[in-house]
């Protein structure tokens, strides 16, 4: 007989597995094994009857949740049962915050061992750390699991009570939630902010000044920027009012036009300069506390440009490989014994005189810090350095940026020279600033790594030559400078994470989730690391801000988060909080049954944008234009790739005029003598080639490449787009053809060979769809890839053997893009996973997985299963079965099968990132 341990996924369970005697048996639940209904399919028979069913809270029975396993995890319940029948002992080892305590419940109340129970945590998966935890087992804390309910039945009677009248007031499939609609809000507020924006313009001078003999360190030309004139500042940005364009009522400063400073550049030329001023001014630098999961993803962000959701699942993979401790974490505290080690670090790697002269200590100032006890940093009670990991690509550049920040956080403090130098020509002053590092300190650790540190660390300086007051600099350049202000910068992941955090909204263990819902869900668009509200968002938030302005408060939330902490510390009664959130007098279902009916559809649909004489409605298909003309209402569609920060009036008329007047000619076909129109249609820009017509219903077009303004478009270009699909000739080897074309991912050229398939690869700068040759389009071709409809297949990459089986798992190119296979088991990679950075590890984390929900030779069939499922849902809402379906169902079901199955990850993820 033998002790069960029971983890979270199959990754934790091999590295524990490494640690433990060989009587100890360790099995994966593989996230939670129950959760409340996500479909009206799950809802048991017993009460599909009920009016609170569909809610999965018998809201009149104390808020008693309905707990059901789903079908995915029903064959991961019955092994796991199974073994703990061969078991004398259960151990739930799952994580230490409160969804690791409350997935160790279900499986309690699910098993129902009749042997003893213990409840083992850790913060780290080290040979120490485990054997430690064995001897330190306790009971399941209830109140923290408490704390973890009552917060997911408040998600789900704020998701599953206002989605619907989104459904009914504004669009089908929108969904709210009580961290989601104000992260929403903040977007929207933002871009609020940024269309009400005026910009203002203003003039300066710059010079560039050489000390009166060159120094010997060499270090000669400096910048000077002109500051004053006749005593009187000169206006900068930070002298803007945003809304006016202006300068801020009651400043007193000299607004300099282009005119303006060019004659006082005139003025100025061939003066004498002299130096007024020089002060110095020492400042020390202090490390940055070690990560917590809201850090670690701003820093992983700003440097590394990854999104939450990929920063969170690389660090779960790194900690259940016991590479780093545990990723879910408020606290910025570190153990004595990882004090110790990152202190050895910096002797060992840098030398004494770069510690710090005591140990540096980090308390936690976070009144809901409440997640594990111990900041991210490398497990262990010895930290390997990066290049003794064995790790590569994202997986190495996190581990490395997590190891610098906790071995930084010992090191001495940094010593800097802050210099001002102050400069005078005729009456205008100007101001140059530099920075000198008189010892590195903690900075050394994040330039070690380059290949000439000293001269990364010059790089962070900004050296002044050594002058003197009374000095007469040379001026060498003296030019004029224009310059306009700003609107405020939209919220990235980092900046996003940073204000919520701030602001006390949500916990930082579901950021991540909570970014990835509104992204999937069309609330936001991720362009250029910035986060850009739709129109969909500006129409929610506004009937949310306008009837539910608690919800969307920042200040409600928070006081909400207070009291859901309080509730896991017993400071708080958790049945009647729930009762008065949701059927208090001002309770979430009485104001929902108050202000259903002072909703006026059509005025929530509608959008409301300065400077924009049409309405923006949101319809069925997406946004569109509704205005006023001699010959009626005109309605016109909104390209979906344009955000309310790309709409301005010009855009507005040319789609108006393009609905009322039809496309602009841009030119004729110089063979055929056609018209050639360029048109803005839902998926943006297009070229067409002659009129609509009874004889030609389907006239010719191209989308115009990515990045390409409509305005730009010449006739040749339109005639040259309009060739593609562009034949190159055969392929040698088939004699199949060989073309160029533009798709919706960008350009491509296919080996198409009929009924065998075809092969695509995609046309990446500096090649051009319409100048590729056959020659360079078979270079593409060769690169490795599988071969659609062939049994035979080249990998993308090759990972290594499967440690059971031995047999190689390799990553082959599909149909739906990438994926890993064993045996008859299948699996695809995540969208945003590179085949480059894929490993043996993630591989086999990624079978296991699917092996575990059932995958196999059945897999097929049991897709086809749920495609059916998903198409019947849109038929449902046709019929009376509608009125049965779930809220979360509903949200999928005006979707595509594909779509449907992305919402229903989606809304999973949002409610908790663990929850199955």
């Amino acid at each position: 007989m033998s002790t069960l341990v029971i983890v979270e996924s199959p990754t934790k369970a091999r590295t524990i597995r490494n640690f433990l005697p060989s009587t100890y048996r360790v099995e994966a639940s593989m996230g939670h094994v129950r959760d409340l209904p996500s479909s009206a399919e799950e809802i048991p028979e017993a009460v599909k009857g009920e009016k609170w069913a569909q809610l999965g809270v018998n809201v009149e029975a104390d808020f008693e949740p309905l707990y059901v396993i789903p079908k995915d995890k029903k064959k991961i319940v019955k092994e796991l049962k199974d073994a703990l029948k061969e078991a004398t002992e259960l151990i739930l080892a799952t994580d230490e915050d409160r969804e690791g305590e409350s997935i160790s419940w279900h499986l309690l109340q699910i098993l129902k061992p009749k042997v003893p129970i213990k409840r083992m945590v850790f913060h780290e998966i080290t040979r120490e750390a485990i054997r430690d935890a064995l001897t330190h087992c306790r009971d399941i804390d209830n109140r923290v699991v408490q704390a973890q309910e009552t917060r997911r039945i408040l998600d789900r009677l704020v998701g599953y009570t206002l989605s619907p009248l989104l459904w009914k007031k504004i669009a089908w499939g929108l969904s709210a939630g009580r961290v989601q609609s104000v992260a929403v809000r903040l977007l929207v507020r933002r871009e609020r902010e940024r269309r009400a924006f005026r910009q203002g313009s203003y003039w300066d001078l710059k010079a560039t000044l050489t000390p009166p003999k060159p120094p010997a360190s060499g270090r000669g030309a400096f910048e000077a920027k002109l500051v004053t004139v006749a005593n009187v500042k000169v206006a900068n940005g930070s002298d803007f009012d945003e809304n006016t364009g202006g300068i801020i009522s009651g400043r007193r400063v000299l607004l300099l036009n282009e005119e303006q400073a060019r004659a006082l550049l005139e003025r100025l030329q061939n003066k004498p300069w002299t130096v007024t001023n020089l002060e110095e001014r020492p400042v020390t630098r202090k490390p940055s506390p070690p990560f917590t999961t809201s850090t670690l993803q701003q820093e992983a962000n700003r440097k590394l440009r990854l999104g939450a959701r990929e920063t969170m699942r690389i660090a779960q993979s790194l900690y259940e490989r016991g590479f780093i401790t545990y990723m879910r974490t408020d606290s910025v505290h570190l153990s004595e014994q990882a004090i110790a080690a990152a202190r050895s670090c910096v002797q060992e790697l840098y030398g004494s005189e770069y510690l710090s002269p005591q140990p540096r200590k980090y308390t936690t100032k976070s009144k809901g810090a409440q997640e594990a006890h111990e900041a991210i940093r490398p497990a262990g009670s010895t930290f390997r350095t990066p290049q003794q990991t064995g790790l590569d690509g994202v997986d190495f550049r996190l581990y490395d940026l997590i190891w610098k920040r906790t071995v930084a956080s010992q090191m001495a403090d940094a010593r800097q020279t802050h210099v001002t130098l102050l400069t005078q020509v005729e009456d205008a002053g100007f101001r140059s600033s530099g920075k000198r590092i008189d010892f590195a300190g903690f900075l050394r650790a994040y330039v070690e790594g380059s290949d000439d540190p000293d001269a990364a660390l010059e790089d962070q300086e900004v050296i002044l030559p050594p002058l003197k007051v009374g000095d007469k600099p040379n001026c060498q350049e003296l030019e004029a400078v224009g310059h306009e202000t700003q609107p405020p910068a939209r919220f990235t992941e980092a900046s996003l994470v940073k204000m919520l955090e701030s602001e006390g909204v949500g916990r930082p263990s579901t950021y991540a989730s909570i970014i990835g819902t509104i992204v999937d869900r069309g609330y936001a668009k991720l362009v250029a690391n910035a986060l850009i509200p739709t129109f969909t968002a500006f129409a929610v938030t506004t009937l949310l801000e306008t009837h539910f302005p608690d919800l969307v408060d920042t200040s409600f939330t928070s006081r909400m988060e207070q009291t859901l902490d309080e509730i896991a510390t017993g400071e708080a009664k958790w049945l009647p909080y729930l009762d008065k959130f949701y059927r208090g007098e001002t309770g979430l279902q009485t104001q929902v049954k108050e202000q259903e009916s002072q909703i006026d559809a059509k005025v929530a649909r509608t959008v409301v944008l300065e400077n924009i004489s049409a309405k923006v409605c949101i319809g069925k298909y997406g946004a569109y234009l509704e205005a006023e003309r001699e010959e009626g209402p005109v309605k016109a569609s909104i390209p979906q790739d344009l955000t309310p920060a790309d709409l301005d009036p010009e855009q507005v008329e040319f789609l108006l005029k393009q609905k009322t007047e039809g496309p602009e000619k841009l030119g004729l076909h110089p063979e055929t003598g056609e018209p050639i129109y360029v048109l803005i249609g839902n998926y943006g820009p297009y070229v067409q080639l002659g009129d609509v017509s009874e004889t030609n219903k389907k006239p010719k077009r191209s989308s115009l490449p990515k990045g390409t303004d409509k305005d730009s478009v010449t006739v040749d270009m339109a005639v040259s787009l309009l060739t593609l699909p562009r034949l190159l000739g055969t392929h040698p080897d088939t004699g199949a053809k060989v073309q160029a074309a533009l798709g919706m991912y960008g350009p491509y050229v296919v080996h198409d060979q009929g009924k065998v398939g075809k092969d695509y690869r995609s046309i990446k700068p500096p090649d051009d769809v319409l100048t590729i040759t056959l020659d360079r389009a078979l270079e593409l071709l060769a690169q490795p890839k599988a071969v659609r409809g062939s049994k035979s297949t080249t990998p993308l990459k090759e990972l290594g053997a499967h440690p059971e089986s031995g047999e190689l798992i390799n990553v082959y190119d599909g149909r739906y893009g990438p994926y890993v296979k064993h045996g008859d088991i299948n699996a695809s990679l995540a969208k945003d996973e590179s085949v480059e950075n894929f490993t043996l590890q993630k591989a086999l984390d990624l079978l296991a997985a699917k092996e575990a929900a059932g995958g196999g030779k059945s897999s097929k069939s049991k897709k086809s299963t749920k495609t059916t499922a998903a198409k019947s849902e849109t038929a449902a809402k046709k019929t009376t079965t509608a009125k049965k379906t779930t809220a979360a169902k509903s949200e999928t079901a005006a979707k595509k099968t594909t779509t449907a199955k992305k919402a229903t990850t989606a809304t999973k993820t949002k409610k908790e990132t663990k929850s199955s």
